[in-house]
C-alpha cells in the first residue's frame, strides 16, 4: 500500500465513534431487569470469555441463559404483541401438512416458470397461429390462458386430454410437448400448493406470515424492495460527498488537484487470485492516491513475467499506463443505513479484504467502477489483509476499512443481534419449548439446555458464541456521516 499519509491517519484517529461499544457488555441492573435479550447477550459472552480461558463458564452464566432465553420464546409466545414470523415458524414446526406448504411455497415461484416454459414452448401465440387446425388451436390456446390464469388443476386436466386428440396425437413433436407439461413435477407441486392453502391452520401460517411484512414477490414487497435500494444509494451517495471533501483536503495539503479520487462500486477482477466464495466482490466507496506519488514504484519486470494465458489483461494494461495511470488504495468505505446491516455483513467484508490481499504484488490490476476502468497496484492490494495482526486488533481495520453511516446511535444499544435471536430461537429445543407453551403444557428454562450444550460445543454455533465481539468490531469500524465530515474540515 502506499505510505501512510499523517493527515489521513489524524482524520481517522480523531473521527468521533458515537456508535462504539465496550469491550465487555455491561448494563445497569435496572436495564437488565427489563431486557433479557441484553442479559443474553452478557451470559454469551461470559461463556466465549471462559472458553477462551480453558474454563467452563460458571453456573451463574448457564442460569442466565436458560432463564434470559425462556423469556425471550415467552415474549416472543405472545399472541398480540409477540412474534409473528417466529410464531409461524412455531407452527410450521409442529405440523406436518403446515411444513409441507411451507417447503412447496419456498419453491412456488421457480415452479410456476418451469410450467409456464414448458406451455410457451407449445401453446404461445405465435405457437397457436402456427396450428394446423381450429382444434388445435383452440387447445393449445386454453393451455395458455389456463397457465397464465394459475389454473393449475384444469392445466393438469387439459393437457391430459389434449395429448389424446387426433389432431394434436398425430403431430408426434406437439403432443410431446404436452406430454411434457402434463408429466411436469412441477405442475403437480403446484396443484398440491393451492390444495392445501384453504386449510384453517394454514391459513393462519400465512397470516402470520403477512403480519411479519409482505410475501415475497408480492407488489408489497417489490415496494419494500425499492425502498431498500433508494435508502442504501442515498447513504452511498452522502458517503461518496464525504470522501471527496476528503481527497479535496488530502489534495490542497499537498498542492496536487489530481493525487486523489473517489471512485464508486468498485468490482473485484476474477484475475485476482484466491477464493471468492462469499466474499464481497464489490465495494461502495474507495478512496484512491496516485500511484506516482508513493513511495513505492510499480515493478514492470514482474508484470512482463507473468503467464502469458493468465495475465494478458495485466499487459494490455500495462501497454496503456501513460494514458491510465496506476492507483493504490488508501481507504474502503461501505456504506450501511443501520447498525444491524454492517453486522451482518462483517464476514463478507474480512473474506473481500482476505481476497484482494491476494493480489499478485508485481500487478497491476484492471477494476470496473462507476467512474469507469482503475488500474489498482496489487502492492497496496497486498497490504488489506486483516489477519496480520489478527481480526479483533481494530487498528489496522480502522485505518483501511470503514462502515458509513447516517443513523442515530441508540440510547439503549441492541447487543443481541437479529441474526443471533433467529437462530436461537430456531434450534430445535426452542422450538419444543415454544410448542408446549403454545398448546399451554408445562415448561421450565431447563427444557433449553440443549441450545446451552449447543452453543459450547458445536461448531456451527461458532457465530453466536462470538457474536458480541463481531457487534464490538463492527461498531468500533463504523463512523457517522457528520462525525467524518466534522474531522475532515480544518
Amino acid at each position: 500500500m502506499a505510505t501512510r499519509l499523517p493527515l489521513l491517519d489524524d482524520v481517522l484517529r480523531s473521527v468521533e465513534r458515537r456508535y462504539r461499544l465496550p469491550s465487555a457488555p455491561h448494563f445497569s441492573r435496572q436495564a437488565l431487569e427489563s431486557n433479557p435479550a441484553a442479559i443474553l447477550a452478557i451470559a454469551i459472552e461470559e461463556a466465549r470469555a471462559a472458553t477462551a480461558d480453558g474454563e467452563m463458564p460458571s453456573r451463574t452464566t448457564k442460569r442466565h441463559f436458560l432463564e434470559s432465553l425462556s423469556r425471550i420464546i415467552r415474549d416472543a409466545m405472545r399472541a398480540e404483541q409477540g412474534d409473528p414470523a417466529f410464531q409461524a415458524m412455531v407452527l410450521q414446526h409442529q405440523t406436518a401438512y403446515v411444513r409441507e406448504y411451507a417447503s412447496l411455497a419456498a419453491h412456488a415461484d421457480k415452479d410456476r416458470r418451469l410450467v409456464r416454459a414448458a406451455v410457451n414452448a407449445v401453446a404461445h401465440p405465435a405457437k397457436q397461429r402456427l396450428a394446423s387446425s381450429r382444434r388445435q388451436a383452440e387447445a393449445l390456446a386454453q393451455l395458455h390462458e389456463l397457465a397464465s390464469s394459475s389454473s393449475w388443476k384444469e392445466l393438469a386436466e387439459e393437457a391430459r386430454q389434449a395429448v389424446e386428440l387426433s389432431d394434436i396425437a398425430d403431430d408426434p413433436s406437439l403432443a410431446h410437448g404436452i406430454a411434457r407439461i402434463r408429466d411436469e413435477a412441477a405442475l403437480e407441486r403446484l396443484q398440491r400448493l393451492k390444495d392445501l392453502a384453504p386449510d384453517e391452520l394454514i391459513q393462519r401460517y400465512l397470516s402470520l406470515r403477512d403480519r411479519n411484512g409482505p410475501r415475497s414477490g408480492s407488489a408489497g414487497a417489490a415496494a419494500q424492495g425499492s425502498a431498500s435500494r433508494r435508502r442504501g444509494a442515498e447513504v452511498e451517495a452522502l458517503a461518496t460527498q464525504v470522501l471527496q471533501a476528503l481527497a479535496l483536503r488530502l489534495g490542497r495539503e499537498e498542492g496536487s488537484t489530481d493525487s486523489y479520487r473517489v471512485v464508486t462500486s468498485l468490482r473485484v477482477p476474477a484475475s485476482i487470485p484466491g477464493n471468492a466464495e462469499r466474499a464481497k466482490s464489490e465495494w461502495d466507496v474507495v478512496l484512491l492516491r496516485n500511484a506516482k506519488e508513493s513511495s513505492d514504484s510499480v515493478s514492470r519486470e514482474g508484470e512482463r513475467n507473468k503467464d502469458v494465458e493468465g495475465d494478458r489483461e495485466n499487459r494490455e494494461d500495462e501497454e496503456n499506463s501513460k494514458a491510465s495511470p496506476a492507483w493504490d488504495v488508501l481507504l474502503l468505505v461501505e456504506a450501511k443505513a443501520s447498525v444491524d446491516a454492517a453486522t451482518t455483513d462483517l464476514p463478507r467484508l474480512l473474506r473481500g479484504l482476505r481476497l484482494l490481499s491476494q493480489a499478485d504484488r508485481n500487478t497491476v490490476y484492471s477494476f470496473e467502477t462507476e467512474q469507469g476502468t482503475m488500474r489498482l497496484r496489487g502492492a497496496s492490494l497486498c497490504e488489506l489483509n486483516p489477519d496480520e495482526a489478527g481480526v479483533q486488533n481494530n487498528a489496522k481495520l480502522k485505518s483501511t476499512v470503514l462502515y458509513f453511516c447516517d443513523a442515530p446511535a441508540e440510547t439503549t444499544p441492541r447487543l443481541l443481534s437479529p441474526a443471533t435471536r433467529m437462530q436461537l430461537l430456531s434450534a430445535q429445543s426452542s422450538l419444543e419449548f415454544a410448542g408446549k407453551l403454545a398448546l399451554g403444557q408445562e415448561t421450565s428454562p431447563q427444557d433449553l439446555e440443549p441450545v446451552w450444550q449447543e452453543l459450547l460445543e458445536s461448531p456451527r454455533w461458532l457465530a453466536v458464541l462470538h457474536q458480541y465481539q463481531a457487534l464490538h468490531q463492527v461498531r468500533e469500524l463504523m463512523v457517522h456521516a457528520d462525525d467524518l465530515m466534522a474531522a475532515i474540515q480544518p
